[in-house]
């Protein structure tokens, strides 16, 4: 799902969201108090946490991003690394640098699947992931807001003589985006911790997937989500958790070596 937002991000706007990892950490504490504070299960919290998280990326866009960028990417970068640092460190001033983490009866609840031990939460971040990755595809797929994103991402001059709000829809991809990530929390909270800093975790495995998927590639992203994440378990079934994610680095190095585009991606 990180992986998703940020092909989602890059397929239409073309830049790297440096601000995914905070977007993601301030997410993962939304579930966090959500739990704590009005005891809504993580899972439930995905009907508030997605759609407050794609309002919040959309205000983002419209009101700082693409009003202080001038239509130049390059701005957006510096503007998406300034909004990390800042959202970094409210999180350190607010929340400290503890680890926090939910109690839950059925975090460590085994299912077995033949041969496999596989933990509750585990199993339905992962059904949960393909039904979400499903919607947003038929999305795209289906629908006229799907075909404006896909044309703006395609030709955005053209797009916006054909009538079509640019601004609008960089706003919303911006905000899909985000909102991805607000499902990627509700998912990983279960079964994970959450510090001011843990974005950057997910983000560098994430940024991975999407080189090995091809960049801006739907299909590659979900490709290269299963690749990575069956290269980690392996990994630490075979080396041991603290080396189960070698391979990682690895692939990385491989694909910009080999395939430069990625699995699905093609040349500009």
């Amino acid at each position: 799902m990180v992986a998703l937002g940020l092909t989602m991000i890059y397929g239409v706007l073309h830049i790297i969201n440096f601000a995914h990892g905070a977007l993601l950490m301030l997410a993962m504490y939304a579930v966090y108090f959500l739990f704590n504070l009005l005891g809504i299960d993580p899972y439930l919290a995905l009907l508030l946490v997605i759609p407050s998280f794609f309002v919040l990326g959309y205000l983002l866009y419209r009101g700082i991003i693409g009003k202080l960028a001038h239509g130049q990417d390059q701005n957006i970068l510096l503007i998406t690394l300034g909004l990390s640092v800042i959202f970094e460190n409210a999180a350190l001033f607010f929340f400290k640098a503890d680890t926090q983490t939910l109690n839950l009866d059925y975090a460590y609840e085994m299912i077995e699947i033949g041969p496999a031990l596989v933990t509750l939460p585990k199993l339905i971040s992962f059904g949960a992931s393909i039904v979400i990755g499903l919607a947003l595809w038929l999305l795209m797929a289906k629908t006229d807001l799907g075909k404006a994103i896909r044309a703006v991402a395609k030709e955005r001059v053209g797009a916006r003589l054909m009538g079509i709000n640019v601004d609008h829809i960089f706003a919303v991809s911006y905000g899909i985006g985000i909102a991805c990530l607000g499902a990627a929390a509700c998912l990983l909270m279960p079964s994970f911790y959450v510090t001011p800093t843990i974005g950057h975790v997910f983000v560098i495995i994430a940024f991975t997937i999407v080189v090995l998927g091809g960049m801006g590639s739907f299909i590659g992203a979900l490709v290269g989500g299963f690749i990575i994440g069956i290269t980690e378990s392996f990994g630490g079934l075979f080396l041991g958790e603290s080396l189960g994610q070698i391979g990682i680095p690895l692939i990385f190095v491989l694909i910009l070596l080999f395939r430069p585009t990625g699995l699905f991606g093609v040349k500009a």
